[in-house]
């Protein structure tokens, strides 16, 4: 299996640059590693929809999968008290 691509929505990269230094730091590592393996053990796919949440500290990130192109997609960042509205 080859190495996933990411990819942001324009969105997400606003929201990004919005987060403390350090977080974006872990979370950017993170994405790294769902490149290498976009299911780890501790993400979850969200009920009703296609799309998957991998914890990051205080922090949630949301992407999709694209098998076929081999494309994890980063639709939103956000602190897990607000990331679900």
């Amino acid at each position: 299996m080859g190495r996933y691509k990411i990819e942001f929505k324009k969105s997400a990269v606003k929201e990004i640059k919005k987060l403390p230094t350090v977080a974006i730091k872990k979370i950017l590592a993170k994405i790294e590693l769902l490149s290498v393996n976009p299911r780890p053990y501790d993400s979850i796919k969200l009920s009703g929809d296609e799309k998957y949440r991998v914890r990051c500290g205080e922090y949630r990130i949301l992407y999709t999968i694209e098998d076929n192109a081999l494309v994890v997609y980063v639709v939103k960042f956000g602190h897990r008290r607000d990331i679900y509205r």
